[in-house]
């Protein structure tokens, strides 16, 4: 019975954060680029086309198995919406050089980011990985999606055409 109510109290908070992040617009917070300049997630852009933000880790083996399966059918994503992918590692202990390498070596044709210090995942309530956000051409986060499943990218992706058909 207390593992049921935890489960609930879990699924409960899930959906609360959700709610909270959705609706929000991409917060200003200083970030690097994979190259290790800086950078301001205010400056997020796809002029007025919808994005998506997966924040990931290179230990994360869910991460990787989601970008793996996006990475197999962005091309056709963005000849079909104009969606940009945008990923922001989370890896603390990792250098820009390891992150840029494990990317070039998946063959991700991704931008990425560095959120090493956590401000990021703060300002936007990540609270694990993978995270995934699809972002309407305002700036606006429209949804969200914590863990991976095989399939969860064809939820995120049906959440993008939705978006490009408003246009």
């Amino acid at each position: 019975m207390r593992g049921y109510i935890i489960a609930i109290l879990i699924l409960i908070s899930g959906n609360l954060f959700s709610q909270e992040v959705r609706d929000a617009k991409i917060p200003a917070v200083p970030i690097k680029t994979v190259s290790g300049l800086p950078f301001n997630t205010s400056k997020f852009n796809n002029n007025g086309k919808p994005m998506i933000i997966d924040f990931w880790a290179t230990w994360c083996v869910p991460c990787i198995k989601e970008l793996n399966a996006i990475a197999d059918k962005y091309d056709y994503w963005q000849k079909e919406t104009g969606v940009k992918m945008i990923i922001i590692a989370v890896d603390t202990v990792h250098n820009t050089t390891t992150v840029a390498s494990f990317v070039k070596n998946k063959g991700w044709r991704y931008e990425v980011y560095l959120d090493q210090d956590g401000k990021v995942q703060e300002a936007m309530n990540v609270m694990d990985t993978p995270c995934t956000m699809v972002v309407d051409g305002s700036g606006k986060i429209v949804w969200v999606h914590n863990s991976y499943n095989d399939g969860d990218e064809d939820k995120a992706f049906e959440v993008v055409k939705k978006l490009a058909a408003k246009k």
